[in-house]
């Protein structure tokens, strides 16, 4: 049976991944694998609910971050573990590295209580015993945040996220660095300040260096 497949795309608002998650995957149905795109906060009709009010009410970083991983578990339980039981390539809009770095970093909410919340929501008993559920790989798209905001200016109408100062996305940006630092073996840096073809061949590379498409997959 075909093993699943979890990747995740993370980055500050501005960064671009959304564009490269629908390349990839084409490039996966394209090699006969069965996707499951979806996103966080969101995923399922009740991770959707929780994702409008965490992205528009106002409320204290511990209730954000309460708020996402109650969504994260339903999430998790509806969608990302089926798919993975059934051998599809899973591929999420964001996943725990964006409360480290949002709740976290942004919001400046204790790590060790996010730590926590990690490992009793995303904790899954399987035949091979306890363990927490993380991505195969994680994309982060790094971008400066000065740049992001060049990005975003006028593009929509924002969300209180969107919304925020340069300086809260600089503190996201060091959440994400330092997700990274302590987890490197799952993570790629992507350089999101590179045309929109050089991202998506970095982005193909890595995914190509571990085995995961072939040469003839780029379109």
């Amino acid at each position: 049976m075909t093993l699943g497949l979890f990747i995740t795309f993370e980055g500050i608002d501005g960064a671009g991944k959304s564009t490269h998650i629908d390349a990839l995957a084409q490039v996966f149905r394209a090699q006969g694998r069965s996707l499951t795109l979806t996103r966080e906060p969101g995923g399922t009709p009740l991770a959707e609910k929780l994702r409008a009010l965490v992205l528009n009410d106002p409320m204290d970083a511990m209730t954000e971050a309460l708020l996402v991983f109650a969504a994260r578990r339903d999430h998790l339980q509806q969608v990302i573990e089926p798919a993975l039981a059934r051998g599809e390539v899973v591929l999420c809009d964001r996943f725990t590295d964006a409360t480290f770095a949002y709740q976290g970093g942004g919001r400046g909410f204790d790590l060790q209580t996010l730590s926590f919340l990690e490992h009793l929501v995303q904790s899954k008993q399987g035949l091979e015993g306890h363990f927490v559920r993380q991505p195969d790989m994680t994309l982060w798209f790094d971008l400066a945040p000065d740049i992001a905001a060049q990005r975003l200016a006028g593009a929509r109408v924002p969300d209180k996220f969107e919304a925020q100062p340069v300086e809260f996305f600089a503190r996201v940006r060091a959440g994400y660095q330092a997700r990274f630092a302590a987890q490197p073996q799952r993570f790629a840096r992507i350089d999101a300040d590179q045309s929109r073809d050089a991202v998506w061949q970095d982005v193909f590379d890595t995914l190509l260096r571990k085995g995961w498409l072939h040469e003839g997959a780029n379109p």
